[in-house]
């Protein structure tokens, strides 16, 4: 029979340890001595007692996982609880006591740091949610469309949150990235649509454009690519392939009409320029006219003059008020002239005044004698009365003696 302090060998070869309860059976060895038997069924204690270290060591230096250090803990508990091997069995309870209230702290650790893992990444979940439904109502198309994308990406690298909750955020955060997608496709729908339209109107007015740009009638064609040109504004842009090529055609259209139009103007231009200089001359000739003393002869000159003027053609129009007035200023010198000369040779008029002259003589010289007689009465007053009224009709028979010294006296 053999002993230790945890164990011994009887004469049968069982083995038995020592527990608080007492000695339990080992197992039964026949193959060598008692003392073989001990040392066999101890070494198997020192191999649970390494594996004991190991577990002590990966719960405290790895992430060993709670769930995989209990039933690592479980497991050699269980071979503790089977007797199978030789040494201090309580010791091993102990210890994997002890290391499982290690392992059931570090559970309690981990949970609560999961919570509030899930609490900030459900917190981050849904300020997604919101900037994403702030985003569905934008319209800033392509920034809005990028920040969305970088959403889904930032959404993507958090951590998943309970089913339910998951799913109603990501419902929320799905719904309102598809609400500014459908917005955005009927917006570009509806521009597509619109450049569709801008490109058929642009079309006809190149077309028109075109037909006009060998006209030769300057002002109504230059006033209707004015407006051709305003209803190309109010048309919008049609779509970029086409938006540059219409433009350079109507443009080019345009210019082929202006040069034209220039080249004319141009030429026009120094022919008014020349005709300016031939007026002026002419209008130096008219001048000279003034004063008239020969109304006949100076007539039958600016008639002359004037034959000569029309033929001449147009001059710039900056200048034509200035040229047109000097010769205007001529021509009302020989009208009033000529009005004078009416007047001073008309049978009609010559009576006329000549009796109205005869008419205020007589009445003034009546107003005469009634003064006379009314300062001889003595009557001042009447005399007064009468001398104011001789005044008036004495001013009117100057004035018929002057107009009628201009039919010759």
């Amino acid at each position: 029979m053999s002993s230790e302090p945890w164990g011994r060998v009887d004469e049968a070869g069982t083995v038995y340890v020592r527990t608080a309860d007492g000695e339990q059976v080992v197992g039964s060895w026949q193959a060598g001595s008692p003392d073989e038997a001990l040392a066999y069924f101890e070494r198997k204690y020192d191999g649970l007692v390494v594996e004991i270290d190991l577990l002590e060591r990966r719960v405290k230096t790895t992430d060993l996982s709670a769930k995989d250090a209990t039933a690592a803990i479980e497991h050699i508990r269980h071979q503790v609880d089977e007797h199978h091997v030789v040494g201090d069995l309580e010791a091993l309870r102990k210890r994997l006591d002890q290391l499982a209230k290690v392992v059931e702290t570090r559970r309690e650790e981990r949970r609560a740091a999961k919570a509030v893992q899930a609490d900030e990444a459900r917190q981050a979940k849904e300020a997604l949610v919101a900037e994403a439904e702030e985003l569905a109502a934008s319209e800033q198309w392509r920034a809005a469309g990028e920040r969305l994308r970088a959403l889904v990406d930032i959404w993507k690298g958090l951590p998943r949150l309970d089913r339910k909750t998951d799913d109603q955020l990501w419902h929320r955060f799905s719904h309102a990235r598809s609400a500014f997608s459908k917005r955005r496709k009927a917006h570009f729908a509806a521009l597509d649509a619109q450049r569709e339209e801008a490109r058929q109107t642009k079309e006809k007015l190149v077309a028109e454009a075109e037909a006009l740009s060998g006209s030769t009638d300057w002002g109504p064609t230059a006033a209707r690519y004015r407006e051709l040109m305003a209803d190309w504004k109010a048309a919008g842009r049609a779509q970029r392939e086409h938006e540059d090529d219409l433009w350079n055609r109507f443009r080019g259209a345009q210019d082929v009409f202006f040069q034209a139009r220039g080249e004319v103007f141009a030429e026009r231009d120094a022919e008014q320029r020349e005709n300016l200089t031939r007026k002026e001359e002419l209008v130096v000739e008219a001048e000279k006219l003034l004063p008239i003393s020969d109304l006949k002869a100076s007539r039958a000159a600016f008639r002359s003059i004037n034959e000569r003027w029309e033929a001449v053609g147009h001059v710039p129009r900056d200048a034509r008020a200035r040229i047109e007035g000097r010769l205007h200023a001529v021509e009302r010198a020989f009208q009033e002239a000529e009005e004078a000369e009416w007047r001073r040779t008309n049978p009609e008029a010559r009576a006329r005044a000549q009796g109205l002259t005869g008419q205020l003589q007589d009445a003034v010289d009546k107003l005469r004698s009634q003064i006379d007689a009314a300062r001889a009465a003595g009557n001042n007053a009447k005399a007064d009365k009468l001398s104011k009224e001789l005044e008036g009709r004495q001013a009117l028979l100057d004035q018929a003696l002057k107009g009628l010294e201009e039919f010759g006296g």
